[in-house]
């Protein structure tokens, strides 16, 4: 009897194994995508050269600004340590007049020892406290004016030397304070330096070409300002000899008295010789904290160069921008100071014609630029 047919449907194999190790491969790489996507972080747009130049400024700024600080922290350690080492020598020179006096007392004791007057277990409070040993009434009657008046000297050398010593102290603390706040400048400009060379060394050829030629723009647009001052300020020159030669003629109508002539003619002399200076440093290269005669700082240029004229002029630019009579842009003479930022951070010297000559940052020389490539604070007059 023939077999019946199964009425089964045939059994047909699961093709499932590839779909499967595909699926779990895709989701595998899907977790790691997610993954990778939650844990990195998002990608800053790379800056624009303009806020490359604008922030790379601002840090050679802020490092100008704590040159001053460094400079200022280092005048005053300087000065402190004057201070110090001088109460230190007047304390060693009153504690070398005290034992001399404390000698002498115990020269008076030991003569009363031997005539009998006292005894010998009282020479013992000579050491601490002589007044308290010759307060005794049977001693001062025996004491001489002479020797009176040495325990007198012996308690006030000994009470001036007491404040000498506490003075030393309290200098020696502000002296620290000084130094303390020495390191903390010169780590910020060092820190504020490295991070505008970092920002600097990240650029391409490309963007290194495009600065360049943003700082060429902003140079020529300074240049073009200095070229008009200059013809404004010859125009003022001009004007202002015609009203004089009026003046002399007699038919001008000035009341001027000429009591300036000798003034001005001194100040003159005096920035030449300014002038002269700071143009033999062109080259040399900026290095803050300098004073020369190699390299210099903003500040420590204009020092030099003034102090070859006779004129003494305080270290940080703070301190040079009090100095003198405050001057407008367009009434600048050569040898003026001109200052610069609201912070007062750098200071460059007025040669003529819109242009000064200064040390401008870390990486260039002193060199003659316009005044108006920074935005200027002020001027002064030196002397």
């Amino acid at each position: 009897m023939p077999a019946l047919a199964s009425h089964r449907k045939p059994r047909t194999r699961a093709r499932t194994t590839p779909a499967v190790g595909l699926t779990t491969a895709a989701l595998a790489s899907v977790t790691l995508l997610s993954t990778q996507s939650a844990t990195a972080a998002p990608t800053e747009p790379r800056p624009s050269i303009e806020e490359v130049q604008k922030k790379v400024d601002a840090l050679y700024r802020q490092a100008g600004t704590a040159t001053q600080q460094y400079n200022k922290a280092k005048t005053a350690s300087a000065e402190q340590r004057s201070v110090v080492d001088a109460l230190l020598e007047a304390a060693a020179k009153r504690a070398d007049k005290l034992n001399e006096t404390r000698r002498e007392l115990g020269s008076y004791a030991a003569a009363q020892y031997r005539s009998g007057s006292i005894a010998p277990t009282a020479t013992f409070f000579l050491a601490d406290d002589p007044q308290s040993y010759f307060d005794q009434d049977q001693l001062m009657a025996r004491m001489t004016s002479q020797q009176q008046k040495a325990v007198a000297d012996f308690r006030t050398q000994q009470k001036e030397a007491a404040e000498k010593r506490v003075e030393a102290t309290k200098s020696l603390e502000t002296l620290t304070a000084s130094q303390a706040s020495l390191r903390t400048s010169k780590q910020q400009v060092q820190t504020k330096l490295t991070e505008a060379r970092s920002l600097l060394s990240e650029l391409t050829a490309e963007e290194k070409a495009r600065l360049a030629e943003l700082e060429r723009k902003k140079e020529a647009e300074a240049e073009r300002k200095a070229e008009e001052l200059a013809r404004q300020q010859a125009a003022a020159e001009k004007e202002k000899a015609e009203e004089a030669a009026k003046e002399e003629a007699g038919t001008g109508t000035g009341t001027g008295t000429g009591t300036g002539t000798g003034s001005d003619s001194g100040y003159a002399s005096k920035a030449e010789k300014v002038l002269a200076f700071a143009r033999a440093q062109i080259g040399k290269p900026y290095v803050w904290g300098a004073t020369g005669p190699s390299s210099y700082d903003c500040s420590g240029l204009t020092q030099a160069a003034w102090k070859a004229a006779g004129v003494d002029l305080p270290r940080t630019t703070w301190d040079q921008v009090e100095v003198g009579t405050r001057v407008a842009t367009a009434d600048l003479q050569p040898g003026d100071l001109v200052f610069f930022y609201d912070d007062i951070s750098h200071v460059g010297i007025y040669k003529g014609d819109g242009m000064m000559i200064h040390a401008p940052k870390p990486g260039a020389n002193v060199r003659e630029e316009s005044i108006y490539y920074m935005p200027i604070y002020g001027s002064v007059r030196p002397a």
